[in-house]
């Protein structure tokens, strides 16, 4: 494969080489025991959230469809990163090949797009269930929330599409060592032997502007649900319609913080932040979320819990009874 680099071809590597988090080297074997316990904490509790609400007719509501899209776009994260990067802790193995990291890149920074979006959308879904309940279904509704979906889906390739095509056709013609445990952007181009700010630019600014978008409408739609909420005469509704906004606002959280802080510290902090600090955040913020997300829900959506329970109950007896 050939890219074109100041009126002459360059060969591209056949491979990179990821090399973990530089400088935690001693703690592999701990972080790939960890990393495989929460990426199986990961799969287990996000099929089980998609397999609940596609299982149950009662849980058809906008809010349980937006929170099956996102376990669904939670198993594609994790699962884009997470099994290479144990390889890489538990045997060494960083090699991964030119078309498999872009491949992976796109699909990383594709569903951190996807996520933020949803989060989005979850937000104005709990802003029309308390702050217009009896406009809440013709509002909400099948093609509506179909609509905001495939939105969501084609903001994340139209940032991305143009970033991957950039970062493909820079020329790689010195190292192929990327100081990073999976093919992050910021960290690819730093190995071209072409100036990589454009790229990067082009990711900081528009991965700005739409998390500082989405963060703005979703800060809006909490105060007028914070609003809305402390109007309410009675306390038990309130305290109902608090613990299902609070398990909203920890995935939110979640994602944003460690999200927001990789980014920045990469960017701002180059010189007084370690580098294993900056992978470390890097890998967190894509791990942690989908591990908790499930697990959040679960324990704050009674509705979810119930028929979780249920349905793992169900399972284990019929099991049990086929065994005996």
């Amino acid at each position: 494969m050939l890219a074109p680099s100041h009126n002459h071809t360059v060969e591209l590597p056949a491979t990179f080489f990821l090399v973990g988090i530089p400088g935690l080297q001693s703690s592999y074997l701990w972080l790939a025991i960890s990393l495989s316990a929460m990426y199986s904490t990961a799969l287990l509790g996000n099929t089980l959230i998609i397999t609940v609400i596609c299982m149950d007719s009662t849980l058809q509501e906008p809010m349980y469809f937006f929170l099956c899209v996102l376990a669904a776009v939670d198993i594609v994260m994790a699962s884009s990163v997470v099994p290479k990067m144990v390889s890489i802790f538990s045997s060494g193995d960083g090699s991964i090949s030119f078309n498999a990291c872009f491949t992976q890149m796109y699909f990383v920074h594709a569903a951190t797009a996807v996520e933020t979006g949803l989060l989005l959308a979850m937000a104005f879904d709990r802003y029309v269930a308390i702050c217009k309940p009896l406009h809440y279904m013709r509002i909400l509704t099948p093609h509506v929330m179909l609509g905001m979906t495939v939105t969501i889906i084609i903001r994340a390739v139209v940032f991305m599409t143009p970033l991957s095509w950039m970062l493909s056709h820079l020329p790689f013609c010195g190292s192929n060592v990327v100081l990073h445990s999976y093919c992050e952007h910021m960290a690819v181009a730093k190995v071209s032997c072409a100036d990589p700010m454009p790229s990067s630019l082009y990711s900081l600014i528009f991965s700005s502007i739409i998390v500082g978008l989405d963060v703005a409408f979703i800060a809006a739609s909490y105060i007028l649900i914070l609003r809305a909420v402390f109007s309410l005469s009675s306390k038990n509704a309130q305290r109902k319609a608090l613990s299902t906004c609070g398990s909203h606002v920890g995935v939110m959280a979640l994602y944003y913080l460690p999200g927001m802080a990789s980014v920045y510290v990469a960017w701002l902090g180059q010189d007084k932040v370690p580098l294993h600090v900056h992978v470390l955040l890097a890998d967190l913020y894509l791990i942690i979320p989908p591990t908790l997300n499930p697990v959040i829900y679960g324990m704050r959506t009674r509705q979810i819990r119930e028929r979780t329970w249920s349905l793992l109950t169900h399972c284990f007896f019929h099991q049990s009874t086929q065994g005996s």
